[in-house]
């Protein structure tokens, strides 16, 4: 499923990854878009769900939807700093 491709500044692959990276790899990825940016991150980990959430609260960034297909977990994610 493609939701928000057009919007996003970058799609992060991280599918196959296992906690803690998919999460490590989205902190990486936000530091690189500016204030305002979209990352999508789409990944297999059942974990990211609740890290994902947890680091949204302690950090500037907001996410905007989660949702998930199959197997596939995604997230949506406007850039904060």
């Amino acid at each position: 499923m493609d939701r928000y491709g057009e919007q996003a500044a970058v799609h992060l692959d991280v599918i196959g990854l296992r906690c803690p990276l998919p999460l490590l790899k989205a902190k990486k990825a936000l530091t690189e878009l500016t204030a305002g940016e979209l990352l999508k991150v789409s990944t297999t980990d059942p974990s990211s769900q609740r890290d994902f959430i947890a680091f949204m609260d302690h950090s500037s960034h907001s996410l905007l939807e989660a949702w998930q297909v199959d197997d596939i977990y995604w997230y949506l994610i406007e850039c904060g700093k």
